[in-house]
């Protein structure tokens, strides 16, 4: 084995856990990675999942990781690009890559279907068949 990592769905729930709110999901991520860095851990990867309760926003969250760490590879257990402005999203992940020195692994990726069929509705996209014809 050459190398070991985790990945973290940062989910949340009110009752029944220790992480019960989004601050805590990404508080609770950030002191995960900076103590699996001390043990020899060599990357921490976050699943990114809109419209639940688990991590959205991954490029403050690997930001703040890669500015309390300093050799900790970081990066997204996929990334779903049919949320996601392309172009917002590639500088996003450069500056953090910029911040982290280089230690940002960026995993992009169709998702899954889930509660997310009509997701797009949430961004203020219509992609209904009625808006394509």
């Amino acid at each position: 084995m050459k190398k070991i990592g985790f990945l973290s769905f940062g989910h949340w729930m009110n009752q029944g856990s220790v992480v019960k709110t989004a601050q805590d999901s990404y508080l609770q991520s950030i002191e995960l990675a900076v103590e699996a860095e001390k043990i020899g851990i060599d990357g921490a990867y976050y699943r990114v999942h809109h419209f639940a309760n688990q991590i959205g926003s991954p490029f403050p969250l690997l930001s703040a990781i890669g500015a309390k760490t300093s050799k900790i590879e970081i990066g997204t257990g996929l990334i779903d690009m049919r949320y996601e402005n392309p172009y917002m999203m590639a500088e996003n992940a450069g500056l953090t890559d910029i911040i982290t020195k280089g230690r940002v692994e960026l995993g992009v990726g169709r998702g899954s279907p889930e509660q997310v069929l009509d997701g797009w509705k949430y961004f203020g996209y219509d992609y209904s068949e009625e808006a394509v014809k």
